[in-house]
């Protein structure tokens, strides 16, 4: 690293200290969806394969995490592979799927952090589905932050899942298709969604610069506020993370005032 590099270092931690030092905590949101794009242009751009994008990536959220219990978030949901990705040439889709499952595995061994999957589990492949199971089993007792673990999420699949879920139950109970149509509202679905017992996301976080959610939590992002960042996610830092919530925190007074 030449000197240069090491002033830039310092000037954006410094920054970073003040940026913190500011932050009024009683702001932070309390549940952060972040779409964690760019590992493959990360790549491309660092001369790298796309294998090690998604490694670089994945290796980056638990700093991210990190940031989030520092700052008093209790619910985080990382959005790591969603039901498009299934259609990616077998030769980058099957090394995602082994990472993925080592970002689980390691989320859980941690101890600090309750993994919840959502997403739709048979659309995985069993040792997936067998990893995760045993990532909610083992960290259900945690009172850390909330990790939900979006694999095979697409955010109409999530809506779709929940009439479906909620015409089962129906039947379950002996309910009349009237007499559910007249009860139908918007909570009953919210409680047939993957997210059921948890708040709605108060921010998104969407880095690489594209400036659009994909589908991303679609029923519960409706009052969200959303951040776009031009950093690519495996360079994501965290003064990017502060200015994000800084800009919520802006934003969440304005609103509310």
């Amino acid at each position: 690293m030449n000197l240069r590099d090491k002033l830039r270092g310092l000037l954006v931690r410094l920054y970073a200290r003040r940026v913190e030092g500011h932050l009024d905590h009683a702001q932070v949101p309390k549940h952060i969806g972040v779409i964690m794009d760019g590992n493959r242009r990360w790549a491309k751009a660092s001369g790298s394969t796309t294998v090690h994008g998604h490694r670089a990536g994945a290796d980056k959220i638990e700093e991210f995490l990190g940031w989030c219990t520092e700052t008093d978030v209790e619910v985080v949901t990382l959005w790591l592979l969603s039901t498009d990705n299934f259609d990616r040439p077998q030769e980058e889709l099957v090394p995602l799927l082994g990472i993925i499952e080592d970002v689980v595995r390691t989320l859980a061994a941690d101890g600090r952090w309750r993994v919840h999957h959502v997403g739709a589990m048979d659309l995985l492949p069993g040792g997936m589905q067998a990893t995760l199971k045993e990532a909610e089993e083992a960290t259900a007792h945690i009172k850390g932050i909330v990790v939900n673990v979006a694999i095979g999420y697409g955010g109409r699949q999530e809506i779709a899942d929940a009439v479906r879920s909620m015409l089962f139950d129906a039947q379950d109970k002996g309910v009349a298709m009237e007499d559910l149509a007249e009860s139908v509202d918007i909570d009953m679905i919210g409680r047939h969604l993957y997210t059921s017992d948890q708040p709605d996301p108060d921010l998104v976080i969407r880095t690489s610069g594209e400036q659009r959610l994909s589908g991303f939590m679609l029923w519960q992002t409706a009052h969200s506020e959303y951040h776009f960042c031009d950093v690519y996610w495996p360079a994501f830092r965290k003064v990017d993370f502060l200015r994000a919530l800084r800009d919520y925190a802006a934003r969440h007074r304005r609103y509310g005032g």
